[in-house]
């Protein structure tokens, strides 16, 4: 059984997700099946199709979750400390094109959301970074072609 890595927040996350699909979203989906189940002839009841789907659907995320939650390993990234990138590590980098500052953090891959700075760990990006410190250079094969990062600053917390 392989470990998934992940922060606390993301844990936390997951767990939260977990708990509405099971406590909120579950008796929402049996409600709107049964409700369709009373208009009558269910081969030809878009409702219920739709319900049972949905049904569906809750019920795979649910086996997901408890199975990313039961797998995980948490991460205090606040107890990480170093001068190399590791898992966790928040990293400024520096774009050797455009001397564009860009800030990363480095997390699991189920709480991965690039628009708030944080790359999954098994990203191109964080594959190059991990080992490296501040004034190191990468090289990353982007889909527009190879870009080239200087990091500038590493920290943990």
């Amino acid at each position: 059984m392989n470990k998934v890595p992940m922060t606390l927040g993301g844990f936390a996350s997951l767990k939260e997700e977990l708990r509405w699909r099971q406590q909120e979203e579950r008796p929402r989906i049996i409600e709107a099946i049964a409700e369709a189940r009373a208009h009558g002839d269910l081969s030809e009841n878009a409702e219920y199709h739709a319900a049972k789907e949905a049904q569906s659907l809750n019920e795979g995320r649910v086996g997901e979750l408890e199975d990313l939650i039961a797998r995980a390993e948490v991460i205090d990234v606040t107890k990480l400390s170093g001068d190399t990138v590791k898992f966790g590590a928040t990293v400024v980098l520096v774009d050797e094109d455009t001397e564009e500052e860009k800030t990363y953090q480095i997390v699991g891959d189920q709480e991965a959301d690039v628009k708030n700075g944080r790359i999954s760990i098994s990203s191109p990006i964080a594959r190059a970074l991990i080992g490296k410190g501040a004034g190191d250079t990468i090289e990353v094969n982007a889909p527009g072609g190879a870009r080239g990062y200087e990091v500038l600053r590493v920290q943990y917390g």
